[in-house]
């Protein structure tokens, strides 16, 4: 039965949002740090799943919340953080260039933006 290896994010400067999500996560780039069109990050942990960062040119950054005939999320990353945590981590992304969502769906979870545009929630367990 296959296993996730890895999750791909499209955008127009891999070498720029993995820096960003290096930082977030504190995670360490194993691919790619001499090759600006695909970059992968692991955990400094684990080999797998890991995180990766792929050239696209015309990337768009979907519309959130869903609004018809515009861009649609095909996927987003949930981020868990410890329960006294949430605040803080959500200004520790803010500080490192992410952005808040004004539309928030449920206690415990803070949807974001990363800085190309993908959405990303930061939640606490039971979320």
């Amino acid at each position: 039965m296959p296993t996730l290896g890895s999750f791909v994010l499209g955008t127009p400067d891999p070498p720029a949002l993995a820096a960003f999500y290096r930082e977030l996560l504190g995670w360490v780039t194993v691919e790619g740090a001499d090759d600006p069109t695909f970059l992968r990050l692991r955990s400094p942990e684990r080999e797998r799943p890991s995180l990766s960062f792929q050239l696209e040119p015309g990337h768009v950054a979907p519309t959130w919340p869903p609004v018809e005939g515009e861009q649609r999320m095909h996927a987003h990353l949930d981020l868990l953080v410890a329960p006294d945590s949430l605040g803080a981590e959500v200004a520790r992304a803010e500080g490192i260039g992410a952005v808040r969502e004004d539309h928030q769906p449920a206690e415990g979870v803070v949807v974001m933006r990363d800085p190309h545009g993908h959405l990303f929630c930061l939640f606490v367990p039971g979320a």
